[in-house]
């Protein structure tokens, strides 16, 4: 059996999103299932190492998952050419520095998105990376969500004909703090610009891949952000002032035609099917997307309601409506981008979310807060 045996720094992970998705659900499932199958006599070990400012959670997080190696001192873990992967989940405006250290220590660089906070900085990074040589890549997970991939099976199969608009809802109601028993379950730098929080910078990032992988390549945005709670408490239990953004409504114009409209909000009570619905409307059909799953309905059984608000509606518009069963078994989304990204740098296999590809996500949240500022529609520039 030939073995390729990756050392994986694994950088800022004691957080909720980098100890669930990448650690847990990634590379120690890689590790639980024997690495990934390359052929019927060869595979891909993943050997992780943790790294970060705290010790006793690093510390913690390592013996709890028997993690064998932890470290404080990513320097020594870059210098070690047993470590051949660098991977950061660390707070936005932090990701450079470790970029660049990766970057001259030779390493493959995979990152949680955004990259930076705005489209030059996103591009240099891009750029040190390819003047190092390095493989690098960005996570953009919600492609691999059982929902989009069916939306994305439909698209293929033609059951849309022309296809029209999108509506995306995502969100969910983010305690302040400030009522009893119910702290913030999400971290205080969300809502601090200067910490580089904000919910355009963190979720129009997602919609660009998704949208451009999925529907076509965004033209132009028109975008407007609201701060609509002003004071949080954060994890010291102190008073705050909240100086980023907390909701967004954007709507884009895609290159074909095609109108999406996606909302964004950390200060709305859930009444859908999932924390993120999204709806696709063509000629022939339609399709609502949860994360999991989603529902059709084609032209032959579309109902034909008339407007009389003064009865009660005769329709119950969800019968109309048919599941789409599974077409296989999926895997964690985060975990099938790890195995791409691994892939790619032990064999080549193509893997064409790079930094340059995440840029353009940096991009529409940078454009999407001038049209916010602007009052305008704006075009994305082509990168």
């Amino acid at each position: 059996m030939k073995t390729h045996k990756l050392g994986i720094i694994l950088n800022g992970v004691t957080g909720r999103m980098g100890t669930n998705q990448h650690l847990i659900r990634s590379i120690l499932a890689i590790r639980e299932q024997g690495g990934i199958r390359l052929s019927a006599d060869e595979v891909i070990e993943v050997d992780p190492i943790l790294c970060g400012r705290n010790e006793n959670k690093l510390k913690d997080l390592a013996e709890k998952h028997g993690v064998e190696r932890w470290t404080t001192d990513i320097d020594a873990a870059l210098a070690d050419p047993n470590n051949q992967v660098f991977f950061d989940a660390s707070s936005t405006l932090h990701r450079a520095r470790f970029v660049e250290k990766a970057a001259a220590a030779g390493k493959a660089i995979y990152c949680e998105k955004p990259t930076a906070v705005t489209t030059d900085e996103a591009l240099r990074l891009a750029e040190v990376c390819e003047k190092a040589g390095v493989k690098n890549g960005v996570v953009a997970d919600k492609l691999w969500l059982p929902g989009i991939r069916k939306v994305k099976t439909l698209i293929d199969q033609g059951f849309f004909g022309d296809i029209l608009s999108v509506r995306g809802e995502f969100g969910y109601w983010v305690f302040t703090g400030h009522d009893c028993d119910q702290p913030a379950q999400r971290p205080s730098w969300n809502y601090r610009k200067e910490d580089g929080g904000g919910i355009i910078i963190d979720m129009l990032c997602h919609w660009r891949y998704v949208i451009d992988n999925t529907f076509g390549p965004v033209k132009s945005v028109s975008c407007l952000g609201a701060t609509h709670i002003p004071e949080r408490i954060d994890e010291s239990g102190n008073a705050y002032d909240c100086t980023a953004d907390d909701a967004c409504y954007a709507t884009f114009e895609l290159e074909s035609g095609v109108i999406c409209q996606f909302n964004s909000s950390w200060d709305v009570r859930v009444r859908r099917d999932d924390l993120f619905v999204m709806q696709v409307d063509g000629t022939k059909g339609s399709a609502v997307a949860g994360l999991r799953k989603c529902w059709v309905q084609p032209l032959g059984a579309t109902p034909k309601p008339v407007w009389n608000p003064d009865i009660e509606q005769p329709i119950n518009f969800y019968e109309g409506w048919q599941e789409v069963p599974d077409a296989t078994e999926y895997d964690n989304a985060f975990k099938i981008q790890w195995e791409l990204f691994l892939k790619h740098v032990v064999t080549d296999e193509p893997f064409p979310y790079t930094l340059r590809e995440g840029a353009k996500g940096v991009q529409l949240a940078e454009v999407g807060i001038e049209s916010w500022q602007d009052r305008a529609w704006k075009d994305l520039p082509s990168l």
